[in-house]
């Protein structure tokens, strides 16, 4: 299959050798990608800038903002978002017993919408779709899937759903190589984190702390993706 520019990222994260799971890299690389644009080219586009007013960003994605350099850019967003805000958070709306009120229902909305959050979405599915198709059609691509080391249990679930859009046989056959990946991730990680908590007994001090030092990064990432 000759690579498009779409399966470039994909195939990049499968051959990356770091042992992180793929989704994750990729996942990664669309946030960066969408923190510096939406900072720096994005930030004054019309269309932009009217989707930014509407959906704000989650807490997380507010935080990794703040701390760029950009503080500028930043603040003409939020001068923007917060005159938009005023159209639609008014006292009389506040206080009112009506849970459909305008002010309470666009509070509710705002808390779980963020601009940076589905745009990396929009991408990072077209991207596990673009995994599939590549599992199908490309053997080489399936014996670098079957080879990762690790897969984490969100992203898993997300394999899991996509092989439901797959044809037969590779649909079982991508979903085996999935199991068999998080399987033998997760015994290797129950492992480390067993022998990260013996170390805390003084009848262990003298044996090597072997994969086990950042046991319960790799778990909390395991478990969350993050």
């Amino acid at each position: 299959m000759k690579e498009h520019i779409y399966t470039i990222p994909v195939n990049e994260a499968f051959d990356d050798e770091s042992g992180k799971c793929p989704f994750c890299l990729l996942y990664e690389k669309l946030q960066e990608d969408e923190l510096t644009l939406i900072l720096g080219a994005s930030m004054m586009e019309p269309d932009v800038r009217i989707q930014t007013n509407e959906k704000g960003f989650c807490p997380e994605h507010f935080g990794m903002l703040v701390t760029r350099k950009n503080r500028l850019g930043l603040g003409l967003i939020l001068e923007s978002h917060l005159e938009e805000l005023k159209k639609d958070v008014k006292l009389g709306g506040m206080l009112s017993r009506d849970k459909t009120a305008s002010p309470r229902k666009k509070i509710g909305e705002l808390e779980k919408s963020c601009y940076i959050c589905d745009r990396i979405e929009n991408n990072f599915a077209a991207m596990i779709s673009t995994a599939a198709i590549l599992y199908e059609r490309e053997e080489a691509f399936r014996k670098k899937f079957a080879a990762k080391k690790s897969l984490c249990l969100p992203h898993y679930r997300r394999v899991l759903e996509e092989t439901n859009h797959m044809h037969k046989p590779y649909n079982a056959d991508m979903a085996k190589d999935a199991a068999v990946i998080v399987e033998n991730y997760l015994n290797k990680l129950k492992d480390d984190v067993s022998w990260f908590c013996k170390k805390f007994d003084y009848l262990y001090d003298n044996e090597p702390w072997y994969d086990s030092k950042d046991a319960i990064e790799r778990a909390i990432a395991f478990l969350t993706s993050k």
